[in-house]
């Protein structure tokens, strides 16, 4: 019989291409530890990590609230079904609604961004059936956003307008209309008879940290209410805080303007603990005797197996709690501003442009410089990798995003210390970037 898991035994790091699917590219880093916004590889080396797991940790890592939390629920009970009543879902749902929302609404729990953007695929496709067509054929289509990136399941798969997301698995799920991000007219021409939402995220991440404009966004919202569509908001990376605000969209039009439908979250939810959700709005679906909106999902409709077990949950309220208490969203804002205008002040060569919403900074790298580097060449990579690499290699972790771009999300709660630590490790990889072009 195999014994429990022993750190300390023999490790051959071959077993990684021996025996783990080959589907990320991975830099070849072991990371073993972390606290804070550090982390420490199996060969002792420190690395400031504003990477995050890809905005994944709001709090850093082990966070003590949330270590203790952990270990309290799993001494007391780590998973129940969800045929029976879970005290922490209704908890984390009532904190997710009246203090992140402030928007009455209802919220279900799974385990990932890709499920909470299924659930909203699949709450359109319903309120299709619900609102159909004048011949009773129901409406389906739903518009997403060049750009765009919503999950690696099918549905949130064909969701995404990236073609290379798509490659070698059609035909992929039918029903998405893809049209240009923040081009109105496009975005009107993209409505048929059989559309019944529009889903987009307030800023995009993984295309480079591109935001939704306000003109854009109300465009959209106005058009779901005029033509009863589903304006649907896909947070996974830039909700609960880290763009400075609570609610991603209220970053880029700020109050009660803009009432979204429904939202999905992820990522700084759980600090890295599997955990989803989304929320829908309480409103009338339409004629009298259709229901609520956030009760069209019933029962028998959507589930899951883990998703909202009272350990997942536990560190979701923690997690939230300690966002809120410690006002993270506006200490995001503030750092988030300062990194903008200091990297923006040096003038390097290598940044055409800083595009900051708090703890989410693109960084737009010199395409000029960058293509035509002598080592970026030799590399074969493209230069957001490239640089991700020289940055590693001096002990910081970013993301590459796209391939000119490079994001740093930072935990929410790093102080003035960690940026200036991060601010000077880029400058010292930026300037050897240029002495050597």
């Amino acid at each position: 019989m195999t014994a429990p898991f022993d750190p300390d035994a023999p490790f051959d790091p071959a077993w990684m291409d021996q025996y783990v699917v080959p589907n990320y590219g991975r830099y070849q880093i072991w990371p073993e530890r972390g606290e804070g916004p550090y982390v420490w590889d199996r060969d002792g080396k420190k690395y400031l990590d504003f990477a995050g797991g890809v905005a994944v940790c709001p709090l850093g890592h082990s966070h003590p609230e949330v270590a203790d939390a952990i270990s309290r629920q799993a001494h007391t009970l780590m998973h129940v079904s969800n045929w029976y009543c879970i005290r922490q879902q209704a908890e984390l749902a009532r904190l997710l609604v009246e203090r992140v929302m402030q928007i009455p609404g209802k919220c279900f729990f799974c385990n990932s961004g890709a499920e909470a953007n299924e659930g909203l695929i699949k709450l359109a496709r319903r309120y299709g059936v619900t609102r159909p067509l004048p011949d009773g054929s129901p409406r389906y289509e739903i518009i997403t956003f060049t750009g765009s990136f919503h999950g690696r399941t099918f549905g949130a798969m064909s969701a995404t307008a990236q073609a290379k997301i798509h490659g070698g698995f059609g035909p992929i799920v039918p029903g998405f209309v893809y049209a240009p991000f923040n081009d109105i007219d496009a975005l009107k021409a993209a409505i048929t008879d059989k559309t019944v939402a529009i889903l987009l995220e307030p800023v995009q991440g993984e295309s480079g940290v591109h935001p939704v404009t306000p003109e854009f966004l109300r465009a959209a919202a106005d058009l779901c209410k005029s033509n009863d569509m589903l304006l649907l908001l896909d947070e996974v990376q830039c909700g609960l805080g880290r763009t400075g605000t609570l609610g991603g969209w209220r970053t880029i039009i700020p109050g009660d303007e803009i009432k979204p439908d429904a939202i999905s979250w992820a990522k700084s939810i759980g600090s890295g603990f599997p955990l989803g959700s989304f929320w829908i709005q309480d409103r009338p679906v339409g004629d009298e005797g259709q229901g609520q909106l956030c009760d069209l999902l019933g029962p028998g409709s959507h589930g899951t197996t883990y998703g909202g077990s009272p350990l997942a949950c536990t560190v979701g309220l923690t997690t939230l709690g300690v966002i809120l208490r410690d006002d993270l969203a506006a200490h995001s804002a503030k750092l988030g501003a300062q990194i903008a205008a200091d990297v923006s002040a040096w003038k390097n060569p290598c940044i055409t442009s800083v595009r900051a919403f708090g703890m989410m900074i693109g960084f737009e790298l010199n395409a000029a410089l960058f293509d035509n580097h002598p080592a970026v060449i030799a590399s074969g990579r493209p230069a957001s990798i490239w640089l991700a690499r020289q940055l590693l290699d001096i002990g910081m972790m970013v993301v590459p995003a796209g391939t000119h771009v490079v994001r740093w999300l930072p935990p929410m709660n790093i102080q003035e210390g960690h940026v200036a630590e991060g601010l000077q490790l880029f400058r010292q990889a930026l300037d050897a970037t240029t002495a050597a072009a």
